[in-house]
């Protein structure tokens, strides 16, 4: 369980800082990278089904939580202007 927690925080943190990176040029703090790394691996894991694609592991999760955190912020990005 505390494993499991540890892995989806550094994951998160992971994922949120690098999205953060690719898509503005900088992360949202610990936190903030924690949260959108979380709900960015939420968000990946569910188009990566819809496309039938499954990654396992470590780097398949950081790698869900990636893609899902750059279309988290893309999706941000577009709202916020609209």
């Amino acid at each position: 369980m505390v494993g499991s927690l540890l892995a989806w925080l550094i994951i998160g943190g992971l994922a949120g800082w690098i999205a953060g990176n690719i898509m503005r040029g900088g992360g949202f703090g610990i936190i903030g990278n924690i949260g959108v790394g979380i709900v960015g691996a939420v968000l990946g894991g569910f188009l990566f089904s819809l496309l039938g694609l499954s990654a396992g592991g470590f780097i398949g999760s950081l790698v869900t939580a990636i893609v899902g955190a750059v279309v988290l912020l893309w999706i941000i990005s577009k709202v916020g202007r609209g």
